[in-house]
């Protein structure tokens, strides 16, 4: 489980009802595809072994024989493999048949689970044939040349490297109590359900559901397989349903009606989910035995055994060949961009409404620089006072163009705040910045710290005696990938009375100004929006080149913001340590074999350094941050999500980046 991934796989094998010998040889084929991909658990349908519609023949002595023998050639067959594999097949304790999963490694049974709840309605009638683990007493039983126990306790899988995982079969997950409840309280991070649900119309989209609310709920990877090609079409028809989902969201999916067998891989990602339930607390306190009714002192945990060939695995892990990173976390799916734009928009807007009915305020103080953020940020303020029924004119935007400006900028500040219908005011801080210089000793040629960031107190200072004698609140632009990086001058830009950007992170910006350009406002100032949008991202405190182009870009200075947002996002969201997102960001910016690398690893490694010292030394900034909305999963707010203190070490974070 190296960087806490774990490769799982759903397979779906073509069976041939009640012949053990075709189904055994299918499900070994399979077996071996996945352990020579470095899959490390398979899990395979229910009664996969005999197939799921053998209906009476369940009550023949020879089929039960069979199906017990062809689990002693599988036995056989996976001495010398890793992989843990999970068969379904009918199995005699006592004077009961149950319908149960064997889990099988390196040709020993490790555990033999058996199906808790029974479906005998509509098409089903499982009664008929199969008991229950209610009706079961723990029972040791000679099974496949092993001595085994067999009972209804919940038995939890530990594989080598700490991972626990559980099972469950078909029926047991529609149930209102699902026995992968109590496993997930006890431990498990992986479910496995083997599966032979029958295909109707609607069903596959309410499984689908199903299967992604108790992922969710739980907490876990759900790997699900369910029963295909060749089970009896006699009354009904099976699908083939291959799915594995991720703490609610899917992450793979075969393909239905398949008529050729499915081996569907994904990894999951096992310390993403830890990190998940440790900040939970409603699943920490749902662990409490008062707080669910589980049978603690009764759980078996069933040590899986050391593979061989970690080398592989390890190979496999590191290169995740069977997961996708997305490189923009925060960016909204294509297929839901408008909604998801719309909902955080409103969000915004809905901050700053409460905000200015609060304060019974009537008028807000914006500077206009013409770049991204600032645009966002008015055009919050713009619909805010739409929706509460206030002149716009109450907005007071304010463009202070000072050494760095360019035309480009000014003339989008000037060309949206006219379009936009609110107050317009110009103050060139030029001469008052120079008398600063002048007052305190700087020479003006040098253009350092101080040369900047005097240029921003002087705007600061500007908005904020504007609030004083207007009677406004000044309204905030920073956003959260500045925040982050502590790119925002201490008391200058990074001081408002409200910041609506807060939480927003600079990638997602260009998204929202162009939803706002589509969806919100006129013509005129959709045009200015764009343009604004195509505006390379600077502060403008350096004097422009001498084609009077923008030479100060925040990107060759600190570095790709889309970078540094997804190292914002795994280290915060998740807590994970850079040695991963290292591995993670290789995967999403790497390069397929039809093209090259976005970043080469000197590049990340390269940025990932940068992020973690800048995000460890500015913490002093992010402690005094003014209120503003949390928009997403990824907050900076010392009164929320992010509690710092502004004195921590960052040596082993660096340490860990220098060893990359």
């Amino acid at each position: 489980m190296k960087y806490g991934f774990i490769t799982v796989a759903a397979a779906v094998p073509e069976v041939k009802v009640a012949d053990c010998s075709f189904n055994l040889l299918q499900v070994e084929n399979l077996i071996a595809q996945a352990e020579g991909k470095g899959v490390e658990i398979i899990v395979f349908p229910e009664l996969s072994l005999t197939g799921y519609t053998c209906q009476d023949l369940f009550r023949q002595n020879l089929l039960i024989e069979q199906a017990e023998n062809a689990l002693l050639m599988l036995l056989d067959f996976t001495r010398k493999l890793d992989i843990i594999s999970i068969v379904g097949l009918p199995v005699v304790v006592g004077g009961l048949l149950l319908n149960c999963a064997v889990v099988v490694q390196k040709g020993k049974i490790l555990g033999v689970v058996p199906k808790t709840f029974l479906p005998n309605y509509g098409e089903f009638y499982e009664k008929r044939w199969f008991a229950s683990s209610q009706d079961l007493h723990p029972t040791e039983i000679r099974f496949a040349g092993t001595r085994i126990m067999v009972s209804a306790a919940p038995q939890l899988f530990r594989t080598t490297d700490g991972a626990l995982f559980g099972v469950e079969i078909c029926e047991d997950v529609w149930a209102p109590t699902p026995p992968s409840n109590g496993l997930a309280l006890a431990g498990a991070e992986l479910v496995f359900n083997l599966s032979a649900s029958d295909e109707l119309i609607g069903k596959h989209d309410y499984l689908k559901s199903l299967l992604a609310q108790q992922s969710a709920r739980t907490m876990t990877g759900y790997i699900y397989s369910g029963s295909g090609y060749g089970e009896s079409t006699q009354d009904v028809v099976y699908g083939g349903n291959a799915i594995i989902y991720e703490n609610g969201k899917m992450i793979a999916e075969g393909e239905r009606f398949s008529f050729e067998p499915q081996l569907v891989i994904a990894q999951v990602d096992v310390e993403r989910l830890r990190s998940e339930r440790r900040a939970n607390t409603t699943f920490v306190n749902a662990q409490r035995p008062d707080a669910y009714e589980r049978r603690a002192s009764k759980e078996m945990v069933i040590d899986c055994i050391l593979p061989e060939n970690v080398s592989i695995l390890e190979e496999n892990i590191s290169l995740l060949p069977y997961r996708e990173v997305n490189p923009h976390p925060f960016i909204p799916q294509k297929e839901k961009m408008v909604e998801s734009c719309n909902e955080i928009f409103n969000i915004q807007v809905a901050g700053l409404a409460k905000r200015v009915q609060h304060t019974n305020s009537k008028r807000l103080i914006i500077g206009v620089s013409g770049g991204l953020d600032s645009t966002l940020a008015l055009l919050v303020c713009v619909k805010t006072f739409d929706k509460l029924k206030i002149d716009r004119k109450g907005i007071i935007g304010v463009t202070m163009p000072g050494f760095g400006t360019t035309d480009r900028t000014h003339n989008n500040a000037v060309d949206l705040m006219q379009s936009l219908g609110i107050t317009m005011m110009e103050v060139n801080i030029a001469a008052a910045v120079s008398q600063h210089f002048s007052d305190i000793g700087h020479d003006p040629t040098i253009h350092d710290v101080t040369y900047e960031n005097s240029q921003a107190r002087e705007r600061t200072q500007i908005l904020m005696d504007l609030s004083n004698q207007l009677g406004g609140l000044v309204v905030g632009t920073g956003d959260l990938s500045e925040l982050a990086l502590g790119w925002a001058t201490y008391n200058g830009d990074h001081m408002s009375m409200y910041g609506v950007n807060a939480s927003i992170p600079k990638t997602l910006i260009q998204y929202l100004v162009r939803y706002v350009a589509a969806e919100e406002v006129d013509e005129q100032s959709a045009k200015t929006l764009l343009d604004i949008v195509d505006t390379p991202i600077s502060p403008e405190l350096i004097p422009a080149d001498e084609d009077g182009n923008i030479k100060q870009k925040t990107e060759d200075l600190v570095g790709p913001y889309e970078l540094h947002d997804f190292f914002l996002y795994y280290m915060l969201r998740y807590g994970f340590r850079p040695s991963k997102i290292y591995m993670l960001a290789k995967k999403a910016f790497g390069g397929t074999q039809n093209d090259v690398a976005k970043y080469d690893d000197e590049t990340i490694k390269k940025w990932l350094t940068t992020f973690v010292r800048r995000f460890f030394n500015q913490q002093f900034k992010r402690s005094c941050l003014p209120d503003g909305p949390k928009v997403g999963s990824v907050s900076l707010s010392p009164r929320g999500d992010w509690r710092m203190p502004s004195d921590a070490t960052s040596t082993g974070w660096l340490r860990e980046c220098e060893q990359l």
